[in-house]
């Protein structure tokens, strides 16, 4: 359980720390390069991971309670998880998978109230006079991290987008949505590791007992 709490806290202060500074320093839509693959730059999205979204007002409330439900659910497994000793692999990688959803969702749910509107000739204030920019559960999330490792235009042989302006990578995102693509990919990657197969003995001990 302390693994996973550290993991969960250290992901989550290091991502709303940026979000905090990149709220309170960047107009909108402003960017600063740190290197020809590397810009920080400010985008809001409505909740989706890698700048996604489901529109509309009513689509933004159901994705955020949809969140929600989906962190309790993932609390439940990860606690039931450790209780039954599973390798410390699998509890970091869903603790990055918690971690990554709680940072959007504290967005989500709370920067609408404490945060003024950004925009590309302003920079946001805290805790403005007359309240934020939405109301409770409405809040846009904070993505900065962009990495156009290549750009130029594509080979005319390339099927269909041959001639064409190519970027890539495209999305911005944030450390949350790093931290929840970490921990799928680190459970693709070692999944016989985390979930190695019974032995025959105890499957067949298992299946006599449902026959009874």
């Amino acid at each position: 359980m302390r693994l996973s709490l550290l993991v969960v806290s250290v992901v989550l202060l290091a991502d709303q720390a940026v979000k905090f500074w990149v709220k309170l320093t960047f107009q909108y839509s402003e960017s600063r390069r740190i290197a020809d693959w590397f810009y920080l730059y400010f985008i809001e999205n409505e909740g989706m991971a890698f700048g996604l979204s489901l529109g509309g007002e009513a689509g933004k409330l159901v994705l955020t309670v949809f969140r929600l439900i989906a962190v309790g659910v993932l609390i439940w497994y990860l606690n039931r998880t450790i209780r039954r000793g599973a390798p410390k692999g699998l509890v970091v990688s869903l603790s990055l998978i918690l971690a990554g959803a709680l940072g959007n969702i504290v967005d989500s749910v709370f920067y609408g109230r404490i945060f003024s509107e950004s925009t590309p000739d302003q920079v946001a204030v805290l805790f403005p006079e007359g309240g934020g920019y939405a109301p409770l559960l409405h809040g846009r999330v904070v993505d900065y991290l962009y990495f156009p490792l290549f750009e130029g235009f594509l080979p005319q042989w390339v099927p269909v987008w041959g001639g064409d302006y190519f970027i890539f990578f495209r999305p911005i995102f944030n450390i949350a949505d790093a931290s929840i693509t970490t921990g799928v990919l680190l459970i693709l990657l070692f999944q016989r590791t985390f979930f190695p197969p019974q032995p025959k003995q105890k499957t067949a001990d298992a299946e006599q007992q449902v026959k009874s």
